[in-house]
């Protein structure tokens, strides 16, 4: 039998291995502090919150860090008269922004408690909506399961019948539409989220961005099938072995390469604010919002970001 080598264009040969991505940044411990701007802009989603410096945020407990471990919190000491800025919160902004990518979170407790709104997403705030949003983990007040969102300009919807775990809250991703609920996928376990996530020593995050699809999974802590390279951190992953997502949003109906550009990784948390607070009592929370926080520093001590790692494939 004669051999045929076929010569393949490059552009093929890239798209064959596509599911491969070697690791590009790798934040552990105090490597967070050297890779994340601390922002301290005034929140966007009007949250009862102050966000600080670094300086400010490592002087006043509400961000340290050891060998293995990076946290993020809100204060939990002071009580605020209703003419005070908001409680004392951290957001950081990766210093480095990404395209086609896979960004991976280890995450051992997310904040809890009724105010809360923690997230973990990409964006790029000087150009949003126009560049997207990918929400990777977000929700409120202890309200469970996680929920994945992406939020865009006009002209995005994901469709039905998708291949994927979780369940579909909203198909229309347009910023102006539906009071900017965007288009969004609860995932199918409550440990994915709040209380229940942390007394499971939480778990894994992981999404996957390219111009044909954007992909999220979460793997709990004592998951058998969570994928060898990523409980390893190992330097390169393969998607392919990964499984079906949590949430799939595939390019169908919504041109996700004209939808997103360069993103940074923010995480973020607010307390009350446009989601939160507007479903304060809804979710079984006690009076106002926002004097909930302001008269009650206390109910933030497990309102912490507690992260082994953080890492981005190129």
């Amino acid at each position: 039998m004669q051999l045929v080598h076929i010569i393949l264009p490059v552009h093929l040969v890239a798209s064959v291995y596509a599911a491969t991505y070697s690791l590009s940044d790798n934040w552990v411990g105090s490597g967070f502090l050297n890779g994340f701007t601390f922002e301290t802009i005034a929140d966007p989603t009007d949250g009862r919150v102050t966000y600080v410096d670094q300086a400010t945020a490592v002087s006043k407990n509400l961000t340290y860090t050891s060998s293995d471990t990076f946290i993020m919190r809100a204060d939990d000491t002071t009580v605020l008269a209703s003419s005070d800025p908001g409680r004392d919160s951290v957001r950081i902004k990766s210093d480095n922004t990404y395209t086609t990518h896979v960004a991976v979170f280890d995450i051992r407790h997310m904040p809890q408690g009724c105010a809360t709104w923690p997230a973990v997403w990409e964006t790029l705030e000087s150009d949003w909506p126009n560049a997207g949003e990918v929400d990777i983990v977000e929700g409120v007040n202890d309200q469970t399961p996680n929920q994945s969102t992406l939020h865009t300009s006009a002209g995005c919807t994901m469709p039905d019948g998708i291949a994927q775990t979780g369940t579909v809250s909203s198909q229309d991703c347009n910023v102006a539409d539906n009071g900017n609920s965007g288009c969004g996928v609860k995932a199918p376990s409550t440990n994915s989220y709040g209380p229940d996530f942390n007394s499971n020593g939480g778990g894994w995050y992981a999404m996957e961005r390219t111009t044909s699809f954007i992909k999220v999974w979460f793997w709990a802590r004592n998951d058998g099938s969570v994928p060898s390279d990523m409980s390893s951190g190992a330097t390169t992953v393969d998607t392919d072995n990964w499984g079906e997502p949590t949430a799939y949003f595939p390019n169908t109906d919504c041109d996700l390469a004209s939808h997103f550009g360069e993103n940074n990784i923010i995480i973020n948390l607010t307390l009350c604010g446009d989601w939160a607070g507007a479903v304060f009592n809804a979710d079984g929370c006690p009076g106002d919002c926002t004097t909930y926080v302001n008269e009650n520093p206390s109910a933030f001590s497990q309102a912490y970001f507690d992260f082994a790692a953080a890492r981005v494939y190129e």
